[in-house]
């Protein structure tokens, strides 16, 4: 059987590809951390064409996405999606992205990470951070079932059959549930977390039912009664991904960089790819082609029928870059370069089994990687050795394996400091997974582990030059498009050794993080759109479109910048189209307007002077185009919101904002009971900023501002009761608390503020949150003699 050859290369994403799905030959799902997933469509034949559209936008990382196959209603089927804003978005993939799902399926509370479909078309099944898995009717759209007993993240879901679901976990086991949500077994048996899952096919020679995978890097056949009966080693890091062949054949993807496929208990083939991870693989059943996804942004479709290969030039480029890429020295080990053979090996010496790696000196004296190819009978170049950069060369042992780094961690004042280990050859992300799981601490550390990791490593990266500490995304690259994406209350280069007193706030925040070519090429898709529709009184002219283009480079300049008060021409320009786009445009097309004028609102002080032909400033434009009339689009309000915070970030925008308080208040009092996350933590940055704006005043305290600090805490009683989400509940509680810091503040309702104070402690056992409450009620002792 031929091997498997690229057919396509798929590049728009603009970060992580994380989950990947194959519906029929014609069909490819992708979904990113960039926050979209992505439909593309086979348009040409040989070599393979594909035309892509943005299926879904949301707020933050999508992790994973599944396709329901055509059913009664639905001819196209429906697209399954989740990610970190805990909401599982059904769509039909003709809807565009601004336009009403099918269905959004809430009840997680945390991060999802993994999602299947029955073959009948049922149920969906969802696996999620929060240590639950759940069943949701098809049609229905309720949650059936909850599927628990699980004491850590269930990485992978697979609906066996219409009779059976198994989940993998964080805690090492494997479990078998029915649909009503009774557990029929749990199987244990792995050494480490267990992230993928997938039907064996009934010729199989293990005679395995299932097959599962995870951080040990060994997959594992076993039939439904909990029986091992086979092993597949090969891989040498974590598994992300498996997936079953029509041929009965496997197919896997992890850490290691390659999709490996497995004949029997053999590995007739391994694919490396120029990427960290490759995060996900998946099949389709009808023409038996394979799609990865992985970190380096890509899609890519591999096949063995010739007639879909692609162009020579291609396949090409994509060797050529996995020859070019580079190989930390921590993930290869100990290499004693002068002991190495020459390249004089390769031509002498065959490989003993397929993807067997040998370290090459060559001519020049740098260490080549090269991958013995079984059905090529030929060692591959697969990369360059090189040192991390960063990287001291003096390993430190831990647990009895050597680690670039092992970190004190301080969580928890009064304990000892837990140990951190790490190699510049991993994933950041991956390695705060861990350490968050290992300490059984809340998942709401990960990003703040993560960033740790980055900074005090000072970024290092392969293949780039050193640089000092940096606060980037630890997961990736800035340059991506997520509207709503958070920032820390208090971003600190390290995990505190000990914890800060916070109250009262007195910095502003502010959300800058943003793919500006990704938002411009929104705009321009979605003018194409308009023309088409006839809406001709909104369409972008060309004049209009080269102001777009001509304000970016200024803007990108300013969000990088802390002088944000020196706003050119072209920003000034800049803001009155976009104050045009939210007036004009309909609602479902408002979205990447919204997100410019969140940036906007940050970068210069013309937003907030801007002033209409009737004297209206940027509250009033919102109020006009209806954002807040229409609670269908959440994330249109969400961006809303966020501009009015970002206001803060200028003179003239905190002025705005004080001088706007009455109209903002009553605009956003409609979002104060949402269960939408996202929208509840918009709602409480802003209340964290009018808090901090009304204590920063070297004047004696107005009874005006009092009687607002009054309503704000009104509504944060009321967020606080009403959420369960940790960052929603910690910044409602700095933004109360630091409200109640204010000089002659007199609460007048003592008795809701500490029944939201009991609630938030009973809620979320975080060590912040822990000591925010302790510092509120000694404010509010301190202020009792004067009440």
């Amino acid at each position: 059987m031929c091997d498997f050859k690229l057919s396509a290369s798929l590049e728009e994403h603009d970060d992580d590809v994380r989950g990947v799905a194959f519906p029929h030959p014609k069909l490819v799902l992708s979904a990113s951390r960039d926050a979209t997933v992505r439909v593309w469509k086979l348009l040409e034949q040989e070599p393979p064409g594909y035309d892509c559209s943005i299926a879904s936008h949301g707020s933050s990382f999508i992790n994973a996405v599944a396709f329901c196959s055509p059913i009664q209603g639905h001819p196209d089927g429906l697209i399954v999606s989740g990610g970190k804003d805990t909401i599982i978005e059904v769509r039909e993939p003709r809807r565009e992205p601004g336009t009403d799902a099918e269905a959004l399926l809430l009840g997680h509370a945390h991060n999802v990470c993994a999602l299947d479909v029955s073959s009948n078309g049922r149920y969906i099944v969802s696996g999620s951070w929060d240590s639950s898995a759940r069943v949701w009717a098809v049609g229905k759209w309720e949650c059936d079932a909850l599927l628990e007993g699980h004491q850590g993240s269930v990485w992978a879901v697979l609906a066996y059959d219409q009779d059976t679901i198994i989940t993998g976990c964080a805690d090492q086991s494997i479990r078998i549930f029915n649909p009503t949500g009774k557990l029929l077994h749990t199987i244990k048996g792995s050494t480490d977390v267990v992230r993928a899952l997938c039907r064996v096919a009934t010729n199989h020679p293990t005679g395995g039912d299932f097959a599962s995978a995870g951080n040990d890097g060994i997959i594992r056949l076993w039939n439904l009664n909990g029986k091992q009966v086979g092993e597949l080693h090969g891989h040498e890091s974590f598994i992300y991904s498996l997936a079953s062949l029509p041929s009965g054949e496997l197919v896997s993807s992890g850490e290691d960089r390659t999709v490996r496929i497995w004949k029997g208990n053999e590995c007739i083939q391994t694919i490396t790819h120029p990427a960290i991870s490759v995060w996900g693989v998946a099949v389709c059943t009808e023409s038996g082609d394979i799609v990865s996804g992985a970190s380096d942004k890509k899609v890519r479709v591999f096949s063995r029928a010739k007639e879909r290969r692609a162009a020579t030039e291609v396949i090409r480029a994509f060797e050529d870059s996995v020859k070019s890429s580079s190989i930390p020295k921590q993930q290869v080990g100990d290499v004693q370069k002068e002991k190495l053979p020459g390249p004089e090996f390769l031509q002498q010496k065959s490989g003993t089994k397929e993807g067997q790696v040998v370290m090459i000196k060559e001519d020049d004296g740098s260490i080549g990687a090269y991958q013995w190819s079984q059905g090529a009978q030929s060692w591959m170049s697969v990369g360059t050795v090189v040192d991390a950069v960063g990287s001291s060369g003096k390993k430190t042992d831990y647990l009895g394996k050597d680690y670039d780094y092992v970190f004190d961690v301080d969580i928890e004042d009064g304990k000892p400091p837990l140990k951190l280990p790490y190699n510049l050859s991993q994933n950041p992300y991956e390695a705060a997974t861990k350490f968050v799981q290992d300490n059984e601490l809340p998942m709401t550390y990960l990003d703040q582990v993560a960033n740790f990791i980055t900074m005090n490593t000072q970024g290092a990266t392969l293949g780039q030059s050193s640089r000092g500490p940096s606060i980037s995304d630890p997961l990736g690259t800035e340059s991506r498009y997520r509207p709503g994406e958070q920032t820390s209350i208090t971003p600190t280069p390290s995990l505190p050794h000990s914890r800060p007193k916070i109250l009262p706030q007195t910095s502003y925040l502010t959300i800058k993080t943003a793919n500006l070519r990704t938002i411009r090429k929104k705009i321009e898709e979605l003018n194409v759109q308009l023309s088409n529709e006839g809406h001709t009184d909104a369409v972008l002219h060309a004049a209009q479109l080269g102001t777009l283009e001509m304000m970016m480079k200024p803007l990108e300049q300013s969000l990088g910048s802390t002088a944000t008060t020196t706003a050119g021409d072209f920003l000034k320009k800049g803001v009155e189209l976009i104050m045009q786009m939210i007036t004009t445009w309909p609602a479902g097309q408002q979205l990447p307007a919204l997100d410019l004028l969140r940036l906007l609102a940050v970068a210069t002080p013309a937003t907030a002077t801007y002033r209409t032909p009737d004297g209206g400033t940027l509250v009033d434009v919102l109020v006009e185009s209806k954002v807040f009339e229409d609670p269908d689009r959440p994330n249109n309000i969400m961006l809303a919101i966020r501009a009015f915070s970002n206001l803060f970030e200028t003179p003239q925008g905190r002025s705005l904002a004080e001088a706007e308080f009455d109209t903002i208040n009553t605009l956003v009092d409609g979002s104060t009971d949402t269960s939408n996350r996202n929208l509840t933590i918009a709602v409480t940055t802003l209340h964290v900023n009018y808090a901090a704006l009304f204590n920063s005043s070297s004047q004696p305290i107005q009874q005006r501002t009092l009687d607002r600090s009054q309503t704000l805490i009104d509504h944060l009683i009321r967020i606080i009761r009403g959420t369960v989400d940790s960052e929603a509940v910690y910044r409602g509680l700095v933004a109360a608390g630091t409200l109640i810091c204010l000089d002659g503040y007199v609460d007048k309702d003592d008795e809701g503020l500490e029944e939201a104070l009991n609630k938030a402690e009973k809620t979320v056992k975080e060590p912040r949150i822990k000591g925010v409450v302790g510092e509120i009620r000694a404010v509010m002792d301190r202020q009792k003699p004067s009440r």
